[in-house]
Order: structure tokens, then sequence, then C-alpha cells
């Protein structure tokens, strides 16, 4: 038996979400008379990357630049976006492009110039496996820590115990049922778009490939529009189940709802309520694209007209009711005219599916631990803070990033609520943090030193 090194957090996952709070509770550490909170994050991936499969040259971000990890908390932080710039030299040239919107690949390098100051916070690298509890000593009724299974990339298992979780793991690529028993072999989530295209439509020497692109929104858009700029050999469908590509509204009034004020709004509703008022905004965010970019699309079409080459097609009011591997390894799909009612079935060489993300990621990861949580995970139960509203004896805190869209609205799983979201989860973990301290401190004050030598948990 040993003492392990007892973490107050540990972040799952360290993508934007939980970068964000590494700098905050860096910013904690910093302030004179605050509570010194060990903590690390694990991170399946090698290095740090955020939607990397999607880091389309062109493609701009979809928010200001002023969104950024921490500028909404505190504009004088040395981790702003102007900061980012202003150290790789190209402040003065980013004014000049008179912007608010930098593209995806200019943020992600902000976003990995700030992750670069918390390598040593970090095990890149190293894929959760377990969570399991730790009952406190003398009371097998409570539980009192957590202990996180890791695996690296040899194979080598960690064991590593804290009282809180930070979980900002991402969402799931959402495969539709009607593709799940196809197979990766030439179906694309467009998560990984960019690294398993080429590999999928080949090189434009070779024969020429159908590729359908499935979805109406910004990604699928994305991705429609690439696929008919950089590869002369594709002839791409865009299939979508509406009568048109409809245009994101992103009107300053209605994007108040993406502000962090607006889910104090949210929270305070009831649950239907808060399911109505989520569902009257969802076009702000679902199945919606960028303006210019569906002006965009429909200028390429009309161009084939004029040039009477129409090899790529925007295929509306258009489900999709069967999907079927063929003997040459080619996708049929039964495609229905949602208006005219007519059936007809296509083949394509290769799919994207740009369906979206699952935010239920996160309930698999807690698995081990669904004996001690009540109904927690199954009711959604979020505090405001963020927190898993867990039983009174389970005394482990554990907080969810980026799927509490049911209970905070839209903004969770974007970059909109980032700064204040961790600004918020810091509080709570240091006010806790502290409450249990100073709890234990009492404990062995009352139990005169006799505690001195025992074990913190039964191990």
């Amino acid at each position: 038996m040993h003492r392990d090194t007892v973490f107050d957090l540990i972040g799952i996952g360290f993508g934007p979400s939980n970068l964000a709070l590494a700098v905050r509770l860096a910013e904690e550490a910093g302030n004179a008379g605050n509570v010194d909170l060990a903590h690390c994050f694990i991170e399946r991936q090698p290095e740090f990357g955020w939607h990397r499969g999607m880091l389309l040259d062109d493609c701009r971000m979809q928010i200001s630049f002023l969104k950024d990890l921490v500028t909404l908390r505190d504009p004088k932080s040395r981790f702003t976006f102007i900061n980012y710039l202003f150290e790789r030299g190209r402040l003065a040239d980013f004014v000049n492009l008179k912007s608010f919107y930098p593209t995806r690949v200019e943020f992600h390098d902000y976003l990995s110039w700030v992750a670069a100051s918390f390598d040593e916070r970090v095990h890149y690298g190293q894929t959760v496996i377990g969570i399991e509890a730790i009952k406190a000593a003398g009371n097998a009724n409570e539980v009192d820590a957590l202990r996180v299974f890791s695996r690296d990339e040899e194979g080598r298992e960690w064991q590593r115990v804290t009282r809180a979780l930070s979980v900002g793991i991402g969402g799931g690529a959402q495969v539709p049922e009607a593709f799940a028993a196809l197979g990766s072999h030439n179906i694309v989530h467009s998560s990984k778009y960019l690294t398993s295209i080429d590999r999928v439509v080949g090189d434009a020497d070779g024969p020429r490939k159908r590729v359908a692109v499935i979805g109406a929104g910004q990604s699928a858009a994305e991705v429609f529009v690439d696929l008919t700029r950089r590869y002369p050999h594709v002839d791409a469908s865009l299939v979508i189940r509406s009568s048109a590509l409809k245009p994101a509204d992103d009107s300053p009034f209605v994007n108040e709802i993406f502000s962090p004020a607006f889910t104090d709004i949210v929270y305070a509703q009831p649950r239907d309520g808060r399911r109505s008022l989520i569902e009257r905004f969802r076009d702000t965010n679902y199945a919606v694209v960028d303006r210019p970019l569906i002006e965009q699309i429909y200028e390429m079409l009309y161009m084939q007209n004029v040039s009477a080459e129409p090899r790529h097609r925007l295929l509306a009011n258009t489900g999709i009711e069967t999907a079927v591997r063929t003997a040459n390894g080619q996708i049929e799909l039964t495609l229905r005219d949602r208006l005219s009612g007519h059936a007809r079935a296509e083949q394509f060489d290769a799919l994207v599916l740009a369906t979206g993300y699952r935010r239920d990621t996160h309930v698999e990861l807690l698995e081990g631990l669904a004996p001690h949580l009540g109904d927690a995970l199954a009711q959604g139960n979020v505090e405001r803070d963020y927190r898993l509203g867990t039983p009174k004896n389970f005394k482990p805190r554990i907080y969810l990033q980026g799927c509490c869209e049911d209970s905070h609205g839209l903004s969770d799983t974007l970059l909109s609520v980032l700064a204040l979201r961790a600004d918020e989860i810091v509080a709570s973990l240091a006010r806790h943090t502290s409450q249990d301290r100073s709890a234990s401190r009492t404990t062995q004050t009352e139990e005169n030193g006799t505690s001195k030598g025992r074990m913190a948990f039964a191990l």
C-alpha cells in the first residue's frame, strides 16, 4: 500500500474547453492568497489539435476573435488572440484585413500557441480507459475521491487520484443508422474529412469519382465547395432534406443568445421552458450556412449551367431511405423526392457525412461511476456551475463542458462562453477545495493526531 498523489482536479480532454480552464487555473495560482490547486490534463491525441479534419485553408471562424479563450473575462490577459498576433508579429497586418473573423487555420494556431504554455500539465497520447470510485476510510457508503485509469500509446497503464474531474472531451461523430453498418472504407465523417478524403477519392489521374455529401449545415457546405475546387475528377452532390440551404441568423439581437448572460436566462427556466427556448433559436446553430457561402455555391451551380457542364448538384427535398454496398464496392442510395414522392437509386464512389456530433460521450466515460451517481447522468442533472448533481455521499465534483446544451443553452457547445465558463468552474472548484481542506484540518485536530499516519483513501 502507498499514498497516492491526490490532484484537486484532473481534466479529461485538452481541447478549447479545458485549455481555457488551464489558463484560468494558472491565473488563479498566480494571485496571492488564492488556493493553489494541484491539477493535470489527459489528452488522447499526441499533441494539441482542434478539429484538424476541417481546417480548410479558406474557411473562416463564425465567431469574432474577441470570443477567444480569455478576452470576455480579462482583456488584459497575455493569452488573448490580440497578444498572440502581437507575439507572432502579425498584429498590424491583421488589422489591415478589417475582419473580426480569422481563418480557422489561424485560430487553430492561436489555440496551439496557448496550449504550448501548459505542456508540463498535459499528458498527451493517453486515453482514459476507466474511472472508479474510492471509498472514504472508515465509511464504505461515502465516495471520497476518484481513480482515473489511462493507457498511453505504448500500452502502459497509468493511475491518478483526484477530488474533481473536468470532462471536456468534445462530441462524437454522429453516424446515422443507415450508414453505420457499411463500415468506413469509403464513408468519411466530416470530422475526419481532411485526413481521409485523399485516400477515398484518389488523385486526378485516376477514374472519375461520384461523391455525395450528406448534410445541410456549414460543414456540409464547406466540404461540398472543397470537393468542387480541389478535385477536378470528382462530381459532387450535396444531399439535403430541406428545400434549400438556409442562412444562419447572425443578426445582433439574435446573437445575444450566445452571450454568457443568456446562460442564466436559459438555466432559470423549467425543463420544458428550456427545451422550448433552445428549439426556438435552433436555426442559429444547426442546419444553417453562412450567407456568403450559400451565395458562392449558388453562383458555382449557375456557372455550370452557363458552360453546359452540370457536374455538381444540390439535391434538395431529398430523403435517404436505404444505403447498401454494391458488389463493386460502391454505395447505392435510395433517394426519395420529399415533394413528389418519387424514389430512385443512385450509386456513389464515396460519401462524406456532415451529420453532426453526439453530445453524450461523457456518459460512456463515466459509466464506471454509474452505481454511485443515482439518476444524475440519466436525468442530465447539472448545477449552474456545470457540476453534475451527484448524491450527498458522493464527494468528488464532476464538471461537464460542452455537453450541457439542454440545461445551459445553445452556446454550451460553442467557443462563445469558454472564458466565463472557465471562470465559474474555477471559482466553484476553489470554493469547494477550500471547504474540503478546512474540514480535513478540523478532523485531524479532533482526532488529536491519530490520523497522521493513516491512509487518506482505501486503496
